[in-house]
Parts: C-alpha cells; sequence; structure tokens
C-alpha cells in the first residue's frame, strides 16, 4: 500500500503551469478536493500535506529543491518516517505517453527523466511506483527542454485537469496500487 505520493515539478509561478509540472498539478487537484492546505517544510525542503484520504493516511510531497534535485527531498522523508521504496508512488511528467494516457508502473529506470533519476540516486533503488502522466513529444526537431518546461495548449490543460480527477474519483486504486484497473482506465473515462 501506498504510504507517500510525491508530485514532482519546479517550484515558481513561472512553472506553475507547464508541462514538466504534472505531478504538482496532480497533488494540487487531490488536496483542493479533499479540502487540504499545503504547509512548507525547511526540514524536508518540500511543501507537506500529512492527512487522510478515504482512511488511508498518506503523506503528500511536492519537493522544492527543483526538477533535478528531488531525491534530497524525497530521501528526507523516506528517512524520516522509515519508508520502504515500494510504498512510494512518484508522480510525474512522461514524454513517452501522448497527452491524457496514463500508466502505473513499479520499478524501472529513469529514461532520461532528471527527477526520477535523482530520485534512484538517492534512495539506491528503483523499487517504486510511478504514475507516469503522458505529456506527449515535441514536434520533429524540437528541444525537448523548452518543450516540458513550456505551457500545453489549454485543450491540453484542460485535458490533464479531467485525468486529474478521473484519477482522483478512482483514488483508492491509486493508493492501493491496482495496476490493471488503473492502466485500463484512461483514456476511455475521458
Amino acid at each position: 500500500m501506498i504510504k507517500l505520493i510525491v508530485g514532482l515539478g519546479n517550484p515558481g509561478s513561472q512553472y506553475e503551469k507547464t508541462r514538466h509540472n504534472a505531478g504538482f498539478i496532480f497533488l494540487n487537484h487531490l488536496a483542493l478536493q479533499n479540502g487540504l492546505v499545503w504547509k512548507s517544510s525547511s526540514q524536508f525542503q518540500s511543501d507537506v500535506i500529512s492527512c487522510s484520504i478515504n482512511g488511508k493516511d498518506l503523506i503528500l510531497i511536492k519537493p522544492l529543491t527543483f526538477m533535478n534535485k528531488s531525491g534530497l527531498s524525497v530521501g528526507k522523508v523516506m528517512r524520516y518516517y522509515k519508508l520502504k521504496p515500494e510504498e512510494m508512488l512518484v508522480v510525474h511528467d512522461e514524454l513517452e505517453l501522448a497527452e491524457g494516457v496514463i500508466k502505473l508502473k513499479l520499478d524501472g529506470g529513469h529514461a532520461g527523466h532528471n527527477g526520477l533519476r535523482d530520485i534512484i540516486a538517492h534512495l539506491d533503488s528503483r523499487n517504486f511506483y510511478r504514475l507516469r502522466l503522458g505529456i506527449g513529444r515535441p514536434s520533429l526537431g524540437g528541444n525537448v527542454a523548452d518543450y516540458v518546461l513550456s505551457k500545453p495548449s489549454q485543450a491540453g490543460s484542460e485535458l490533464l485537469d479531467k485525468v486529474c480527477q478521473v484519477l482522483i474519483k478512482d483514488f483508492d486504486w491509486l493508493v492501493d496500487a491496482d495496476m490493471a484497473k488503473l492502466n485500463a482506465l484512461l483514456p476511455a473515462q475521458i
């Protein structure tokens, strides 16, 4: 069962609605839907919520160390709460999936995602769950860094919001890490 949900992104208003902040966007939807308030933690270098959702005790974090140093915050939280890697879900943007597509997986590499790379390095483990939120790829010849750090189209932004709402509606599947149900969920539900 998941005990920690980490949303990946970059702090600051200039990154707020960018593709790379898909993890932050999901957790902000989850907090809003459940009437939860973020608290800044200098100890964890994160915005943090300790809560119970649908009777499940959870810690939600948004690392404030910027994407490429996400492992610093995650490692501190994992050690403090004595959590195992398989009790963590990392929500992040995924270039290899089209907009609106999700995939839940356990274990694996970082596939070039610097936030995942840093978490793997700090934990010395890849054995954690990842909720990959599809953002698509830039057009042929487009710069990947510019693409992920830019805002999606209005339709793309609305699609991400819908995906977040569907995931929150079926949140128990997510916390129970029910990969079969979640991986079959989208985009059919939208």
